[in-house]
């Protein structure tokens, strides 16, 4: 047995790729192509985009996932881990927002300990301020960008340095240029991929994560292009209320201690709908999505899990 099989060089590192049953993991300034221990399937633990892995190096530029940190969060379709952004793009027009799918996802955000930030798009075309405002009156993070001036987008770019982020947005809001006006290194590296691979820019099938020049991964996401809130997560109806930020203030301080939120006499969170503290088109989305809860079997849905 060699010195190296018998002392094998440990790596901590993020895995950043994975297709067929490989794994590719960033550690110590390379990518290493690995297999997973046997004894994660016999755990259930499936490795995923953004896990944070330690890894036996077997050759050069090879080696074996020994351990898998325990996740802070994690989304099903596309599988993606420790996610510190999801970053909503939507546009001022064409199409104009759809503000329930938006607080939709926000709220799924927020549940699964996520930081939200909403971005505006084509403001050279319209303005963003009227909903702008509505999330920032609710401390959630917004940017207002033209994917004309590429400049726009350098604020943006900075936050998510040092981060795990994910993109998503709904087909016409402009997202690919702003990826593209943002992250020029992102768009090469789609564009190589996709020629090696024959097939068009546009249509990926793996999740990737792509490594910034100053710190922080972007997720290229395939599963992000389509609005269902349940490839994310399940919420129900009793913990709606706790990803509605603005509403934590009034919690609490209703007339009923079961009080939904939706009509009932002296809920403090309608007289703050009604005092204009929250945005009528949150509480909307909120009362849309605390009926669609109300039609889930949360036991029949916890069991299916066990």
């Amino acid at each position: 047995m060699s010195e190296s099989e018998k002392n094998p060089t440990t790596l901590e590192g993020i895995i950043v790729k994975l297709i067929g049953g490989i794994y590719y993991v960033d550690a110590s300034e390379n990518v290493y192509e690995c297999t997973a221990r046997g004894v994660f399937r016999k755990k259930g633990i499936s490795p995923s985009c953004g896990d944070k892995a330690v890894i036996e190096v077997t050759g050069e530029g090879k080696g074996v996932i020994t351990e898998i940190a325990e996740r802070k969060n994690e989304i099903i379709r596309p599988p993606l881990c420790n996610l510190d952004n999801l970053v909503f793009v939507s546009s001022t027009c064409e199409p104009t927002p759809n503000l329930t799918l938006l607080d939709m996802f926000i709220a799924v955000a927020s549940y699964k300990k996520i930081n939200p930030i909403v971005v505006f798009t084509k403001t050279d075309i319209g303005s963003a301020e009227k909903y702008a405002e509505i999330y920032r009156s609710c401390g959630i993070e917004v940017f207002c960008l033209s994917n004309n001036d590429k400049d726009s987008a350098a604020e943006l770019r900075s936050r998510l340095v040092g981060k795990l982020s994910a993109f998503t947005g709904n087909t016409g809001v402009g997202k690919t240029s702003l990826l593209n006006n943002m992250f020029p290194e992102l768009s090469e590296k789609t564009a190589q991929i996709s020629k090696k691979l024959g097939r068009g820019k546009h249509t990926t099938r793996h999740v990737s994560l792509y490594k910034l020049r100053e710190g922080g991964y972007i997720a290229d996401t395939p599963g992000f292009s389509s609005f269902d809130t349940n490839r994310y997560d399940i919420i129900f109806k009793d913990e709606l209320q706790n990803c509605f930020v603005e509403f934590e203030e009034h919690l609490g301080k209703c007339r009923f201690v079961n009080c939904s939120h939706t009509k009932e006499v002296g809920c403090a969170v309608l007289d703050a709908v009604k005092e204009g503290k929250i945005p009528a088109s949150r509480h909307e989305s909120y009362v849309h999505m605390y009926e669609q809860a109300k039609q889930i079997n949360e036991w029949e849905y916890k069991k299916s899990k066990q």
